[in-house]
């Protein structure tokens, strides 16, 4: 059987111990359903040396080099479309059902995206018109993906 597989690339890692075991449950969660990966980009050296510009240029070149023409790239932006869990749900069916092989979501740094990722990227999906830290968008986001495929499978987890 064909499976897609999900990778979540973010900047920079998480200091905070009982956040990176939120993330790390629903990561095992995740892994009955789907092959899933984070990926976690080292903090760009010096940047506190660095422009805006430079750091995010530095850090996209990183992203960038971490995907192939073949896979979508998704970018987790504010100005992305906004889904339910439900319609989230959907996205990621109508991407299994393609016969796609890697998705790949993407958790920018503190200044956001370089123009290069922009480009490069085949969609932006916003969790919420609200900010959060980087860290809790990891473990926001990968929960997501975990009630994404409750839904898809119809079990409990998920309540209207």
């Amino acid at each position: 059987m064909f499976s897609m597989k999900i990778t979540l690339l973010a900047i920079g890692k998480t200091d905070n111990k009982q956040l990176q075991t939120l993330i790390d449950d629903y990561i095992k969660r995740l892994g009955f359903y789907i092959p899933f990966e984070m990926e976690v980009i080292p903090d760009v050296k010096n940047a506190k040396n660095l422009s805006e510009a430079l750091q995010k240029q530095a850090e996209g070149e990183e992203i960038l080099k971490r995907s192939t023409t073949d896979d979508v790239l998704i970018l987790l932006d504010e100005k992305g479309k906004t889904y339910t869990s439900e319609g989230f749900a959907e996205f990621l069916q109508k991407k299994m059902n393609s016969g796609l092989k890697n998705l790949i979501f993407v958790i920018g740094g503190p200044y956001g995206f370089s123009e290069a990722v922009y480009e490069r990227a085949n969609g932006k999906v916003s969790l919420s018109s609200m900010t959060f830290s980087h860290q809790m968008v990891r473990l926001f986001f990968i929960e997501q993906l975990y009630r994404g495929f409750t839904i898809l499978r119809n079990e409990p987890y998920h309540h209207k």
